[in-house]
């Protein structure tokens, strides 16, 4: 009896012992595919809010409808104050919109990029596909709020930024229906080549690089020395840079109310960001609401100024509100600079409500 028991319990323990090697196995042939210790594999819905991108085939186009009349409303808040009420403008970035014809829209090649007496570069002059405006727009604008435009705003954006460049009309729905119809009037979508052979797989051109580079490892370059910065007397001459950077990524800026730091000082981490405002004063929402914060921190420059700033500037006027309400409302440049600052479409109670609330110190 006692030989039995123990030729139970020993067969029980190899059992045993066995299933633990089998787990042990497949948990290795799991993890080999892996970094051992760094991390874990992203969810479907974490790699859903990256996986936005457009294909030229317009496939991971979403369904959605904007019209040019609805851009424009959507460009004169959110676009016009750095690419220009009507995409020409170079004061902040280079211009969207220009150098293209109606005969470019037909043949599908800008005849100016080949022209020496025509030196300008627009967006528009440049890019194939109108998925790639597309895309952009949704995943980097505005350049201070990336991601913030639904879907059905992209569309209507693309809309009158095609319509600015004369390849849709007025009365035009940019959607996933229409998207392949536009592309077939986009000036330069004959321009494109893929026989630089950057593009992998069959069917994008020959396939071979154009260039044949081989790795040198040897007379390395030493130590790289610094050779420009911005000098003291510049270095808040547009506020302070660190706060004027993205929320996203990872560029943290230099703050440049402070004086550099000394050469092989460790850089300095990034400040803790703000808590998070549960309910903002009349005033603030009503500018979120309207798109003023894209170019005005309420206490610090982007692109225009900081609103407290316009508030302490005008603060001893008997009209502050009434010339603020003006201001809002007809846009104008020269007080802060030569940026402009579009009119504004906003209704008349918001504009007052906007200019009592600057009146009164931006609070």
């Amino acid at each position: 009896m006692s030989s039995s028991r123990e030729t139970v319990r020993r067969a029980a323990v190899a059992l045993i012992v066995a299933g633990f090697t089998v787990l042990g196995a497949s948990t290795a042939a799991a993890q080999s595919t892996a970094y051992p210790g760094l991390g874990r594999t992203a969810t479907p819905k974490e790699i859903a809010a990256w996986d936005i991108d457009v294909r030229p085939d317009f496939k991971g186009l979403p369904k959605g409808s904007g019209t040019v009349a609805q851009g424009m409303d959507i460009w004169e808040s959110k676009c016009a104050s750095c690419h220009g009420v009507f995409g020409e403008s170079n004061e902040v970035f280079s211009p969207l919109v220009g150098g293209t014809t109606a005969d470019d829209v037909r043949t599908g090649r800008v005849a100016r990029l080949i022209d020496p007496s025509f030196p300008g570069r627009t967006t528009l002059m440049k890019v194939p596909t109108v998925s790639t405006l597309w895309d952009y727009i949704r995943r980097a604008m505005p350049w201070n709020a990336p991601k913030s435009l639904s879907v059905d705003e992209v569309y209507a954006v693309t809309a009158y930024l095609l319509n600015l460049g004369g390849v849709v009309p007025d009365g035009y729905t940019l959607s996933d229906g229409t998207m392949a119809d536009a592309q077939q009037r986009l000036p330069n979508r004959n321009g494109m080549t893929t026989d630089h052979g950057l593009w992998p797989g069959a069917g994008f051109g020959r396939g071979k690089p154009d260039v044949q580079a081989k790795a040198c490892m040897k007379d390395c370059a030493g130590e790289p020395k610094l050779a420009s910065f911005l000098p003291d007397f510049a270095r808040d001459a547009h506020g302070n840079l660190q706060e004027q950077n993205r929320t996203v990524g990872a560029q943290v800026g230099a703050d440049t109310t402070k004086p550099p730091a000394p050469a092989g000082a460790p850089r300095p981490a990034a400040a803790a960001p703000a808590p998070k405002v549960t309910a903002a004063p009349a005033g603030l929402a009503l500018a979120q609401k309207h798109g003023c914060t894209t170019c005005h921190g309420v206490g610090n420059k982007i692109v225009g100024p900081a609103l407290r700033d316009v508030a302490a500037k005008h603060a001893a006027r008997s009209d502050a509100v009434a010339y603020l309400t003006g201001k809002i409302r007809s846009g104008g440049s020269g007080v802060w600079g030569a940026i402009p600052m579009p009119a504004q479409t906003l209704p008349e109670s918001d504009a007052l409500a906007l200019a009592q609330w600057l009146a009164g110190g931006a609070k």
